[in-house]
């Protein structure tokens, strides 16, 4: 016992077990301690966690996407605009794998079958014969395209509601579109014989334009004679020929080539006093006499909702394609005053804009 009368070893028993209730309470807290930078970087890690870097192919007949021209916006710019709309930019979560053919349609292939090595996720194509070439590379990668004048006639898609296979996208209509430029062209000149028609053979859209304005052109008692143009070496001896064979007008139809030589092509038609009319704004923007049509623009920015969709699980064959229902209708009155015509009244107050 102590002095006090306390039995030693209770008062040991009692002091041996504060101290290890202490250090029991000690380790505890150091261990706490010691688990806080561990669940912390946990914690940082699964923040930290890599995004899904999604890899797009965007191959195209046309011309790269750097341009001074405002007359010829990008359809790449358009395209990559929508997809940061949607939460997609380039260099963070999206990779864009691009192919120009600048206007020669047989490099198509060739580059279809890179992006196809690659193992894009998807391959974003602009134009009927850039979509063939993807469609003849692959028949599983998701294929969308931002424009095609009949993606049915052409054999890209087995109906508009349900594409059925690996393509949807965004039709140009044409169908619907042509007869209306033989209309207009009527409006402004009524007793029009002869139409020419410039376009690309290797362009199946073209093609199948070519059969609608003819079945158009029977019923309105015009003579379509189409004129063939695959390189732009051609386009002057052509524009010549119209002339030799007294066209008194010219459709253009929409293919890369034309597009890139549009200037010349306008110059070249004012030289032939021919009116002169196209399936897009832009036509009459860079000095053709009319322009009817979609902003081509648009439809690629609308092909990132396709893209989106696909990302996310949606497959293309249940995809509808869909056809615009916006058209913007283009006078262009100083090209009209050079040809020495009068565009009528009735037709300028349709118009969504009329250039002076």
């Amino acid at each position: 016992m102590n002095r006090e009368g306390t039995p030693i070893f209770g008062s040991l028993r009692h002091r041996v077990g504060k101290d290890a209730r202490r250090r029991s309470t000690r380790r505890k807290l150091l261990l706490g301690a010691a688990g806080w930078p561990v669940l912390a970087w946990a914690e940082i890690v699964y923040a930290q966690k890599p995004t899904k870097v999604w890899r797009v192919g965007f191959l195209t007949s046309g011309s790269g996407p750097v341009s001074l021209d405002p007359a010829n916006p990008s359809s790449f710019n358009a395209f990559i605009q929508g997809m940061r709309e949607l939460g997609y930019v380039e260099g963070q979560n999206l990779l864009i794998e691009r192919r120009f053919a600048e206007s020669k349609i047989e490099r198509l292939p060739g580059m279809a079958e890179e992006l196809v090595r690659l193992k894009v996720d998807v391959i974003v194509t602009g134009g009927t014969p850039a979509t063939r070439a993807a469609q003849q590379a692959t028949r599983t990668i998701p294929i969308v395209f931002g424009s095609a004048g009949d993606p049915v006639g052409s054999g890209l898609v087995k109906s508009l509601p349900r594409p059925g296979g690996n393509i949807t996208g965004r039709s140009l209509i044409s169908s619907d579109v042509d007869p209306k430029l033989l209309d207009i062209l009527l409006s402004v000149a009524p007793k029009l014989p002869r139409v020419a028609y410039l376009m690309n053979p290797g362009n199946l859209s073209s093609i199948a334009t070519l059969k609608h304005l003819q079945a158009a052109a029977q019923k309105r008692g015009i003579r379509i004679l189409p004129f063939e143009v695959k390189t732009s070496a051609q386009i002057d001896d052509v524009f010549a020929m119209m002339s030799g064979q007294n066209a008194e007008a010219v459709i253009v139809s929409l293919d890369s080539l034309f597009n890139q030589q549009r200037r010349r092509i306008v110059d070249l038609a004012a030289k032939h006093r021919l009116l002169s009319i196209a399936a897009t704004s832009t036509f009459a923007e860079a000095g053709g006499l009319i322009g009817y049509g979609q902003i081509i623009a648009d439809n690629y920015r609308h092909v990132a909702s396709y893209v989106d969709r696909i990302f996310k699980g949606a497959k293309p064959a249940e995809l509808p394609v869909e056809q615009p229902t916006t058209f913007e209708f283009v006078v262009n009155l100083k090209t009209a005053k050079a040809l020495g015509i009068t565009i009528p009244e009735k037709l300028l107050l349709r118009a969504d804009r009329v250039i002076e």
